[in-house]
């Protein structure tokens, strides 16, 4: 998939490469395109996964993880991307995990992340309204103080692992009298909550078996030591620190998913025949392909370049979000430009190419929406 050889790789990360490649084709592949039809993973599979060590692999083990770098966490993305599984969500996990690395306090990371990584316990993010998306500070979701508890009200859409999660970190307002200081994440144990609610997972145009869907809170009683962090009104700058985090993590698996369709039309078009002679052997197919792979290429370098400079604490909010809408655009071409090389059986979805080109048009929305990250590059300018 990747012949270039990434700076930040070492040998426990290519041995760790290996084992997840294998439980993937062994244990997700089978069950891909029965998850797409019913709009969701089962639980089981997220335990599988805790039982080989892909979830929380850059968490500490002092908390159950694994203890490496990024690297180790970027390799799971990279290889659902090379397997074309986007249903399983462990990239929203990763980052509620870093959350708790990073905010919890020593009570809330011993109680929830050796969970996570065991995948015993499953993590959603809901941070998205109805009617606010990238605009976080306008949230309307309300968590009043009542006692020991938050009373918690709101709904919240397209949110990520949303069907399976058993622990949802709810974007809130604990003041709302404040934009961004009256923002808090509260961590909301769901199972049996009295008051929780969601509705099957949405349909989509892409990503079909991942469980996109709405969360309602009415009158949800959360005990107040779930505030991470144990503080209220951090939420919105605990959200912004690790949002260059989150942004490389969407950059990685959009590059991973070039290089995949990439590889996967190449040898399409050595199979298939056109005018007496095979579909790459024409200009068109050579320039096209050359021209993509020059562009993985240097998404590539640069995707390597912003994973050294995280594993270091240097990764700036505008690298990031160059990272993310380039990336993200160029996956989206890429994905383009492999279908119609595929020609009809491209526009089929038993034919991957078809999967990696609806898959990719999410990527440039959500993680902040393209647009967003040019605003944001264009502030340091």
């Amino acid at each position: 998939m990747n012949p270039h050889r990434s700076a930040w790789m070492t040998e426990d990360h290519e041995i760790f490469r290996d084992a997840v490649r294998k439980f993937f084709d062994s244990e997700f592949v089978p069950q891909r395109e029965r998850w797409i039809e019913q709009g969701h993973p089962e639980p089981e599979a997220w335990r599988k996964a805790g039982e080989v060590g892909i979830l929380c692999p850059d968490v500490p083990t002092e908390y159950g993880g694994g203890g490496g770098d990024f690297g180790f966490d970027a390799i799971t993305y990279e290889e659902c991307a090379r397997a074309c599984i986007t249903s399983f969500g462990n990239g929203i996990q990763s980052i509620v995990a870093h959350y708790l690395v990073r905010y919890g306090t020593e009570e809330q990371k011993q109680r929830w992340l050796p969970g996570m990584a065991t995948g015993e316990i499953i993590t959603s993010i809901a941070m998205t309204e109805p009617g606010t998306g990238s605009d976080l500070q306008a949230v309307k979701t309300r968590a009043v103080r009542d006692g020991d508890t938050y009373v918690l009200n709101g709904s919240k859409t397209f949110i990520t692992n949303g069907w399976n999660a058993n622990l949802v970190c709810v974007v809130c307002k604990t003041n709302p009298e404040e934009r961004a200081k009256g923002i808090s994440l509260l961590m909301c144990e769901v199972e049996g909550l009295e008051g929780f609610r969601r509705n099957k997972p949405l349909k989509k145009i892409g990503m079909k078996g991942q469980d996109t869907c709405e969360l309602f809170f009415d009158d949800c009683r959360i005990p107040v030591e779930n505030v991470l962090g144990g503080v209220e009104g951090q939420g919105f700058f605990q959200l912004m620190a690790q949002l260059p985090r989150e942004r490389l993590i969407i950059a990685v698996m959009a590059v991973a998913a070039m290089e995949a369709v990439i590889a996967e039309t190449v040898g399409y078009t050595k199979e298939r025949k056109a005018f007496g002679q095979r579909l790459l052997d024409f200009q068109n197919t050579k320039f096209t392909l050359a021209e993509l792979a020059t562009e993985a290429r240097i998404a590539r370098v640069f995707v390597d370049h912003c994973i050294s400079q995280l594993q270091v604490g240097e990764l700036d909010t505008e690298t990031a979000s160059m990272a993310k809408w380039w990336c993200t655009q160029k996956q989206f071409e890429a994905a383009h430009e492999c279908l119609q090389l595929h020609g009809g059986y491209g526009y089929m979805m038993e034919y991957p190419v078809a999967h990696y080109f609806a898959d990719s048009r999410v990527q440039m929305i959500y993680g902040g929406s393209n647009e967003i990250m040019k605003e944001l590059i264009s502030r340091s300018l």
